[in-house]
């Protein structure tokens, strides 16, 4: 079935379409995918791939593993997933984001596969957001005549829409409960989900700390599926990384192994110096971001507790001294009393607000299972930008920081605010 791409399609209006589906929600299974594939030449089978797949630490991970095999000299694709700002965040070539036009193509493309595609379907059934991104993703990845694409799994892996590819590696981050209306009630029916990706002959690659029942599901998973497992090296200390925090070495440790399985596999030998520049370079938006100096303001992405576990062993590090706001906005579906507990020995006060979502909690719901926990020392602002200003207002009475957490749409809609007032303030200071 050949391409189309109407004339008149530009990013703005692929954006609005992307948010058009987001009423039907999310629907597993595979067959809209495949037919989706089908429909657009089956872009999937025009380049090598390597699946990430776990609870956290995927985009990044992602990242750089791209980043150590472009800089081998390969031309490699990279797809992530959820954006901060923008939809086409999710796709990269060569560590560049699409341009506005290509990204633009790329969705009219997979929504004119789409169209054709839902006329196949039942009535009730229709092709995803989640769908409809991947399938413009991998079409134009193929179309730029990639090798690789290092491709961020979804929602677990078995019926998550990136399950299409065949990858030659795979590569499980952790495992923890998240998502058990889906992927089932234990950690180990999670693992053996995300597990579900693995294909005969290839290779799983899981890091040092993987507990020990993750890790024998990991082993039964590999020998039932055919594929070598491969133990990455513990985090080397005293490396030079681009993106923050202390959790960010294991996941490079993981990204070198993943990067070297896969090199070698190519015939190319892993040159340690250009391992070491790729990971110096890599910088992973939204996730321990600065992007305030006075008072200092950090941004994280953390949604669930052992995320919120990372940040807090990150912040003395990262804060020094300093008495410390935080500003949290959590989705109803995840585990905001876990991460309470783990966040709110190290602030001051808080303010909680609402991520940008139908499936944000409240406010009211926070500060409540706050006080719960011995701490009343809270705001309720909805709007996320005023509960943000009126933390800093705070933290620079006092040299002090601030930290916002808890959602990635919490953090999307930050540094969209945050580019809207400094684009502001470029016009004023042009006037």
């Amino acid at each position: 079935m050949s391409e189309r791409r109407p004339a008149d399609w530009t990013a703005e209006r692929a954006e609005r379409h992307l948010r058009s589906l987001e009423l039907f929600g999310m629907r597993f299974g595979l067959d809209r995918m495949r037919r989706m594939m089908t429909a657009l030449d089956s872009p999937q089978r025009r380049f090598q791939a390597i699946h990430v797949v776990g609870t956290n630490g995927k985009t990044s991970t992602t990242r750089m593993t791209a980043a150590i095999l472009h800089a081998h000299g390969l031309r490699v694709g990279a797809y992530t997933s959820p954006h901060l700002v923008s939809y086409s965040e999710r796709v990269q070539v060569d560590g560049e984001e699409l341009s506005t036009p290509a990204f633009a193509s790329a969705i009219a493309r997979a929504a004119w596969a789409a169209e054709h595609v839902n006329h196949t379907l039942a009535a009730d059934d229709h092709v995803t957001q989640f769908e409809l991104m991947t399938a413009a993703a991998f079409s134009e990845l193929a179309r730029r005549d990639v090798e690789t694409v290092v491709v961020e799994a979804g929602l677990g892996g078995r019926y998550d829409a990136t399950n299409v590819i065949d990858s030659t590696v795979a590569v499980l981050t952790n495992v923890g409960l998240e998502h058990t209306r889906w992927l089932g009630p234990t950690v180990r029916d999670i693992a053996i989900e995300k597990l579900a990706v693995l294909t005969p002959g290839s290779t799983l690659v899981i890091p040092a700390s993987l507990p020990g029942e993750p890790r024998e599901i990991a082993g039964e998973q590999a020998r039932m599926a055919g594929a070598e497992l491969i133990v990455a090296e513990p985090p080397a200390s005293g490396l030079d990384l681009g993106a923050a925090g202390a959790f960010q070495r294991e996941n490079f440790a993981l990204a070198r192994a993943v990067a070297a399985v896969y090199l070698r596999g190519r015939g190319i030998e892993p040159r340690e110096q250009l391992v070491l520049d790729a990971a110096a370079q890599v910088r992973v938006a939204g996730r321990l971001q600065t992007i305030a100096s006075d008072p200092l303001t950090v941004l994280d992405g953390a949604h669930n507790p052992a995320a919120a576990d990372a940040l807090a062993v990150a912040l003395p590090e990262l804060l020094g001294a300093r008495e410390a706001g935080l500003v949290m906005g959590v989705l109803e579906d995840k585990d905001a009393a876990g991460m309470l507990a783990r966040l709110l020995p190290r602030f001051e006060r808080a303010w909680f607000t609402a991520p940008p979502s139908s499936r944000a909690l409240s406010p009211a719901a926070l500060a409540s299972l706050a006080r719960q926990l011995g701490f009343d020392r809270a705001v309720c602002e909805p709007d996320p930008a005023a509960a943000l200003a009126q933390a800093r207002a705070w933290a620079a009475e006092r040299g002090g920081a601030v930290v916002a957490t808890g959602s990635v749409y919490l953090v999307g809609a930050l540094l969209a605010a945050e580019s809207d007032a400094a684009g502001a303030r470029a016009r004023m200071d042009r006037a």
